[in-house]
């Protein structure tokens, strides 16, 4: 009987309980087990029974604070909470100690102060609109955080049994003494997790440590990063790779098969279950089979594991791309160069042919001084562009001595109209003789077709060593145009006789052996290209 005098302040609260969602119909198996719920707490109702109901019902309530956005309804979940809390410390637990006597001021605080904070609960409503809409609004679900609930249980259970442990510890001193000591014991406590959760002074603390086993999930985040590192370092081909990692993704505990499907390849390992979890990233499939049924921890593992499994393989299919389009581009880079050469050759070549067909008897022995001259300079050069063509990848240039290669180059054009000079000592210096050929056959080609527009115009090759072996090549006519000079040596340009590439090739070639290209004086009557080593 003693037990039923708490019947009254929990049945208020349960009339208090359908204001909170009183559009909501309760459905008929849920309303049976609640008042079979009920008739079992009546015939069985006792003090225990009571306060562990009471616990329940203040864990579910107060578990959704958290998730209360309004103001208004938050502060109703609080009130109700504590209208439980003080009716679980003041009335019930009294009842369980040894001598089951209430003080007579928890009385009238239960009696006249708890109905008010009911009472108040109850109006903690959120506000209605003034106008209602024509469609029913569709209710929010309920949302109880399992996790809080738990916590606020086992914390009540926790301050209620310690207070009864106390009291029968120092049964000379009252209830509401050893209630405030198991409260200050637990508050201490509380506070010492919290500074233990999140720890200043550059420690992690214990939520670090919890969040990273919800990751880890039995398997640390580290080390598959570093396996799939280390994997990505040895393959370098993309679906040797990814069978790799899909081996190592299957060897993990929790893990008893894989299949994958990616672009035109698929494989399976491992055993088929049916527990399956699925998941796809950056163009990959994964169905993973576990040992037993995967829980959402699990899953949002596997989903990161996906994901990052996927961004490597991505980034190993862009890497291979990236080296078919690097192969292709030196091709390319090789064709056009030596297409220029070929075309330069060609040049000559039609340049000794015309000499040919304009001498006569007269001139036999200047021509045949000009093709001693020419023929072995273009032969030598043909034959290293075809070596060229033959070896591509071989990037070496021949260095010889720069006294030669000047006294070839004035056999070669000094009877041209072009007019050479020289700075220095020129004998035992070295210079790189496919790039210094490159440079003047692509120079002295553009300062010829000014020529041929002008034939005023006058060239001008100089070759200094008194800083480093430089070569200049210099013609007196048009400038060029300033919205071709600007990118003149770092890209292609539009060519109305040729392939608009040859001074980029030239550029390119300089830089890489450490020489530098450049346009060093662009006037009208000056325009002057200087071939000297990298400052």
């Amino acid at each position: 009987m003693g037990a039923r005098v708490v019947a009254h302040p929990i049945g208020l609260f349960l009339i208090w309980q359908p204001l909170w969602r009183a559009q909501r119909r309760i459905d008929s198996r849920p309303g049976l087990a609640l008042i079979a719920v009920g008739v079992g707490f009546a015939l069985l109702a006792t003090w225990w029974l009571a306060a562990l109901w009471i616990c329940v019902l203040f864990a579910l309530i107060a578990g959704q604070v958290p998730r209360t956005g309004q103001s208004r309804e938050r502060a109703g979940t609080l009130l109700a909470s504590l209208f439980l809390l003080g009716l679980l410390l003041l009335w019930v637990v009294p009842r369980l100690g040894p001598g089951g006597e209430i003080p007579g001021l928890l009385t009238v605080v239960v009696q006249f102060i708890l109905p008010l904070v009911a009472l108040a609960a109850g109006m903690m409503r959120p506000a209605l609109p003034l106008r209602r809409s024509v469609e029913p609004s569709v209710e929010a679900p309920v949302v109880i955080d399992l996790i809080y609930s738990m916590l606020l249980l086992l914390l009540v259970a926790v301050l209620v049994l310690g207070s009864l442990v106390l009291g029968a510890v120092r049964g000379d001193e009252g209830y509401l003494f050893t209630l405030a000591q198991a409260l200050i014991a637990i508050a201490a406590l509380l506070v010492v997790l919290s500074w233990l959760w999140n720890p200043r002074g550059g420690f992690g603390g214990l939520s670090q440590v919890m969040s990273g086993h919800l990751l880890s999930v039995g398997l640390p985040f580290e080390k598959w990063m570093r396996s799939l590192a280390q994997l990505a370092e040895r393959q370098r081909d993309p679906e040797r790779f990814l069978q790799g990692a899909i081996g190592e993704l299957s060897q993990l505990p929790w893990a008893a098969g894989v299949q994958w499907s990616a672009g035109g390849s698929n494989g399976s390992l491992g055993t088929v279950t049916r527990h399956r979890i699925e998941l796809s990233a950056r163009g990959l499939s994964l169905q993973l089979y576990t040992h037993m049924q995967p829980t959402p921890a699990l899953k949002l593992h596997a989903a990161l594991l996906a994901q990052l499994l996927g961004d490597f393989y991505d980034a190993k299919q862009r890497e291979q791309r990236e080296r078919r389009h690097a192969y292709e581009h030196a091709i390319h880079e090789t064709g056009a160069r030596l297409t220029h050469d070929v075309k330069n050759l060609l040049q000559s070549l039609q340049a000794l042919c015309a000499a040919v067909e304009s001498s006569d008897g007269a001139r036999a022995v200047e021509l045949q001084a000009l093709m001693r001259r020419q023929l072995p300079q273009i032969a030598q050069r043909l034959e290293r562009t075809l070596e060229k063509l033959a070896r591509p990848q071989l990037r070496a240039l021949t260095r010889v001595d720069a006294g030669q290669w000047w006294q070839a180059l004035q056999r070669r054009v000094g009877q041209d109209g072009v007019h050479l000079s020289s700075r220095g000592t020129l004998d035992g210096s070295l210079l790189p003789l496919e790039l210094f050929d490159c440079a003047v056959d692509n120079l002295l080609q553009n300062a010829w077709v000014k020529r041929q527009l002008d034939p005023a115009v006058a060239v001008h090759i100089e070759l200094s060593t008194l800083d480093g072996v430089q070569l200049s090549v210099t013609d007196s006519g048009a400038a060029v145009e300033p919205s071709i000079a600007g990118h003149l040596l770092q890209e292609p340009v539009e060519s109305c006789n040729g392939f608009g590439v040859g001074l980029y090739q030239v550029a390119g070639l300089a830089a890489e052996h450490g020489f530098e290209l450049k346009l060093s004086s662009n006037h009208a009557g000056a325009v002057r290209f200087t071939l000297e080593p990298a400052r």
